[in-house]
């Protein structure tokens, strides 16, 4: 009776003190993180644009960035009335950027998640598998890195069709080998370690030596190497949407590039078309990249160490 009892608290007190280990490596990860100024400012950066993003039906009305019901000219200068001027079709191009922050940044995120998974599953299970089976994975995955990248997503994006789940599919099934290596190499050297060893030597199967040994311990690198995947996955909506690849019934910043180009923006010099959009892909490019580094910094000491 008295076992019985003791057990569950056992159970409980040990998974408590999991959670607060967990918690104190969260506060330490955070502490250091605020040393970079660099990252805080990317930090901040990407936060302006995740809140105008959420924000979109607040700051600009949807029936701006319809063209049938554009209120302004065309290609009307920035004043009082339009911040920004407007495009071809008489639409706000304040609107058009604030209402193309969500589809450029949840193509981002939604692509980075699917090439982290697949990168992920791949990386550990040719890292953990010996024999023919993680060969294989480890040869596709070469095959893949060989490939160039940004024409493999052409030739997709044109034979799976104009559509925005289209181009979130691309970039996801295109951007994941680096991530697969980068989580083979180090599940190859935890593999290795002494406390992986016990494990096996106490009888823990390898489900049991993947989800609570090894998967943990390369998650900091997945998150780190999740920041910079962003970065190039916005980067490759933008370049396919400029290209003409993109959803045409969707308004992103790729989008608006690829329209100021079709209408000659530039040589006209409607800068106030093309430049705003441009300028917000480098901010978040960068605002990743600089979260990115600090996060490199903070899961991997040894980089501090040489610098």
């Amino acid at each position: 009776m008295s076992a019985a009892s003791t057990t569950p608290r056992a159970a409980v007190s040990a998974r408590q003190l999991a959670w607060r280990r967990r918690r104190e490596t969260l506060r330490r990860g955070w502490a250091e993180f605020r040393q970079h100024r660099a990252g805080l400012v990317g930090l901040g950066i990407l936060v302006v644009f995740v809140v105008v993003a959420l924000a979109a039906p607040l700051l600009a009305s949807s029936t701006d960035i319809s063209v049938t019901r554009a209120p302004g000219g065309v290609l009307e200068h920035p004043s009082s009335t339009y911040w920004l001027g407007t495009d071809d079709s008489g639409r706000p191009v304040l609107s058009l950027l604030i209402w193309g922050a969500r589809i450029s940044l949840l193509v981002g995120l939604t692509a980075t998640v699917i090439s982290m998974v697949i990168g992920t599953l791949v990386g550990l299970m040719s890292g953990y598998f010996e024999g023919w089976g993680g060969a294989l994975l480890f040869r596709v995955t070469e095959w893949f890195l060989v490939i160039p990248f940004l024409p493999l997503a052409i030739v997709l994006a044109t034979v799976l069709g104009r559509s925005l789940f289209n181009i979130i599919l691309v970039i996801g099934i295109t951007s994941w080998p680096a991530t697969a290596l980068l989580i083979r190499s180090q599940t190859l050297s935890i593999k290795e370690r002494p406390y992986l060893e016990r494990a096996r030597v106490l009888g823990a199967g390898r489900s049991h030596q993947i989800g609570r040994h090894i998967l943990p311990n390369v998650m900091p690198m997945v998150f780190a190497n999740t920041t910079l995947t962003v970065a190039i996955a916005i980067l490759t909506e933008t370049t396919l949407s400029f290209l003409g690849l993109g959803d045409p019934t969707r308004v992103s910043w790729g989008t608006m590039l690829d329209q100021a180009y079709s209408v000659g923006a530039i040589t006209t010099g409607s800068w106030w078309f093309f430049m705003p959009p441009g300028i917000c892909v480098i901010l978040v490019v960068l605002s990743f990249t600089l979260i990115g580094q600090a996060l490199e910094d903070v899961v991997n000491p040894r980089l501090k160490a040489r610098r």
